[in-house]
């Protein structure tokens, strides 16, 4: 199935240690590019989330980022009574000696000890959030998926328009060899000069070999046939389609520089229109 590479998706849980979320956004790149922003208590996690990330997307510049919000009951600092109980008695100790010292609340909570970390279980924490990322990152492929959708329905519709071209290109050799046979004849037959009738034939079998074009739709209908199984895989098929363009574009420009006839001159014009149309399209697709 065809993936955009443009896509969003988030979401949350709650932990013991707050609210964790997950946010995932993508837009167009050659190659993946992931970036991941996550805070203190998260970053430790970062290489298994970007193995996971990486297990599931192959192009376009991804960002990934985490928050954790702690609610009221959730704080991750608290005082050292302890601590805080010994630097007291240590002061007292020594008020004797500075009678008038006068320190601020907020100066003790600064000294070494007093403030206490909340204790984390790292491997809950962990597993908490490599299951939200995840639900957020199948979400993602899900909003990249219902685009790639879409831009497949682009993809065929121009296929087919393709398609039609070369129907109506074929359709038209057959007239457009008597005509320009027609035409050689009666140049020739201007010339006032005697002309073996075996050679004419040669050389006019020659002229119109050089504007046969059936080789050339025989392929485009070749190149046809594969985008349209290429488009129906399951995997990222962005690269193979744009190696795929190519091709047709070659068939086009051939088609039309051996056009004697404006039909088909017009014909590699349409196609070529068609062709640049997929592939503003591909330069969006996974």
């Amino acid at each position: 199935m065809i993936k955009s590479m443009t896509g969003y998706a988030n979401a949350a849980t709650t932990t013991p240690w707050g609210q964790v979320t997950c946010e995932v956004r993508s837009v167009n790149s050659r190659h993946l590019e992931l970036s991941i922003r996550s805070p203190d208590e998260i970053r430790q996690f970062e290489p298994a989330i970007r193995q996971l990330v990486q297990a599931k997307v192959t192009r376009g510049k991804v960002e990934v980022n985490m928050r954790l919000r702690r609610g009221e009951g959730e704080e991750s600092l608290s005082i050292n009574q302890q601590v805080l109980a010994e630097y007291a008695k240590a002061a007292q100790n020594a008020n004797s000696q500075f009678p008038n010292l006068n320190v601020e609340f907020a100066r003790l909570l600064t000294l070494p000890g007093v403030m206490a970390s909340q204790e984390v279980d790292s491997e809950g924490l962990q597993k908490a959030v490599l299951d939200l990322v995840r639900k957020t990152v199948d979400a993602f492929i899900e909003a990249r998926q219902r685009e790639g959708a879409k831009l497949k329905d682009v993809i065929v519709t121009r296929l087919d328009g393709i398609e039609a071209i070369a129907k109506d290109a074929r359709s038209w050799i057959p007239a457009i060899r008597e005509a320009q046979r027609a035409r050689l004849m009666k140049r020739l037959g201007d010339v006032d000069v005697t002309i073996d009738p075996q050679r004419i034939e040669q050389e006019l079998v020659i002229a119109l070999t050089k504007l046969d074009v059936d080789e050339e739709l025989d392929r485009l209908d070749s190149h046809i046939a594969e985008a349209r199984r290429v488009v129906a895989l399951d995997e990222a098929v962005g690269r193979r389609m744009d190696f795929l363009l190519q091709e047709f574009n070659r068939e086009a420009n051939t088609l039309g520089s051996k056009s004697v006839d404006s039909r088909t001159g017009n014909a590699s014009v349409e196609l070529k229109v068609l062709i640049d149309q997929i592939r503003e399209q591909i330069q969006n697709i996974e």
